[in-house]
């Protein structure tokens, strides 16, 4: 089975889709199926594929082709197909965004992590903004399978772009293989983990750690004991004001930005927390739930998107419309060590149930079915 991946989101700075990007190929090449023949496939014209040890088994197609360009004759004249780009011939194309890869004879599947573009456009910029919602439903019809990674996700795609839930297939993240830790760090901070985003929600964060800072949760009066509040991401778009707040009293000096970081620093992230808040509007997944999980850290999280179905019973659920009900999950975790000891035990045992190499066998199940949905097609056509 020939298949290529597109592997540009992965490329730098690997947010939600390019860690998930990473680590399917990961897992793809790690069943070590010798029927199995992977292209990753990256194009840039400044930034170059270098690949990890474990993805030495792909073949690796790097063009100088800038993103932008390749994107906007992709998505609007569906030109030039993959096999001519990456110089073979394909039994699959995958995607790994809501837009097919154009291709002459291949399977092609897309994934689709969220649908947040459509049910907020105004938190979208660039192409994003210009082409997803205008082609997606498009895309997802021709698509000989379409993969999510949750089942809101699966609902949305049914219920919005109107894809029948047979042709839907549900292959979530996998828990990074990291120990658990023997015990939290006793001083730790309060971690959020994303780039900085309206649909992250930060400035109702921001908002719930000023009520936190004044008392108004759970106990009253100011508190000097609130641990410091860490965001740990990108600074998009329109952050501007939420670091502006930062740097201002009451937040100046209990709260931290430290940009975008790095996959391989992100387990001791983690391990200084003494819980994760993630009080966003919409997940399509939620990446650092499950990650703040596998290592015993609690969690706090917003009762959104898919994100009460990767946290379950292993945490608190909260109305991220409400900053009020925020700083009071946030204070139960810190103020009841009996509690989080509960919750980080739960999130443990819950990562388990997570797995890159089920996630691996479900997206070749999919290869297969959409290998044979495009071999039906051409043979009524």
């Amino acid at each position: 089975m020939r298949v290529v991946i597109d592997y540009r989101p992965a490329l730098r700075e690997r947010s939600g889709v390019g860690e998930y990007t990473h680590e399917l190929a990961k897992a793809l090449l790690a069943r070590q199926d010798p029927a199995l023949q992977l292209t990753i496939f990256s194009s840039s014209w400044k930034d170059r594929l270098t690949r990890s040890p474990a993805l030495d088994a792909a073949r690796a197609v790097d063009r100088r082709v800038p993103v932008s360009l390749l994107n906007l004759s992709w998505h609007r004249l569906g030109w030039p197909p993959i096999e001519s780009l990456a110089g073979g011939a394909f039994d699959v194309a995958h995607s790994m965004h809501p837009l097919l890869l154009p291709a002459r004879a291949a399977a092609r599947i897309v994934t689709i992590h969220d649908l947040n573009f459509l049910t907020h456009p105004e938190r979208t910029r660039g192409e994003i903004r210009r082409d997803y919602p205008s082609l997606a439903r498009e895309h997802a019809h021709r698509a000989d399978r379409v993969i999510v990674v949750s089942e809101f996700t699966a609902r949305e795609v049914v219920s919005r772009l109107g894809v029948p839930r047979e042709r839907i297939a549900v292959a979530g993240s996998g828990a990074p293989d990291w120990p658990p830790l023997a015990s939290r760090a006793a001083n730790g901070y309060v971690l959020f983990f994303g780039t900085l985003e309206p649909r992250k929600n930060v400035g109702g964060l921001l908002d719930a750690y000023e009520l936190l800072i004044a008392g108004a949760a759970r106990t009253p009066g100011p508190r000097e004991d609130v641990p410091e509040l860490v965001l740990a991401g990108k600074a998009a778009d329109g952050s501007a004001d939420w670091l502006a707040r930062v740097a201002q009293s009451p937040l100046s000096g209990r709260v931290r930005h430290i940009g975008y970081v790095d996959p391989a620093d992100r387990q001791k992230l983690y391990a200084g927390a003494r819980l994760l808040v993630q009080p966003s509007f919409e997940e399509g997944f939620g990446i650092p739930v499950l990650e703040a999980m596998t290592l015993g850290i609690p969690v706090v999280a917003a009762n959104r998107g898919a994100l009460p179905e990767v946290l379950g019973d292993a945490g608190i659920l909260v109305d991220p419309e409400r900053p009020g009900e925020i700083a009071e999950a946030i204070a139960k975790m810190i103020d009841d060590e009996t509690f989080a000891q509960r919750c980080a035990a739960r999130g443990r045992a819950r990562a388990q149930t997570f797995s890159w190499a089920r996630t691996a066998e479900r997206v070749m199940d999919t290869y297969r079915q959409a290998i044979a949905h495009r071999q039906r097609t051409c043979a009524s056509a």
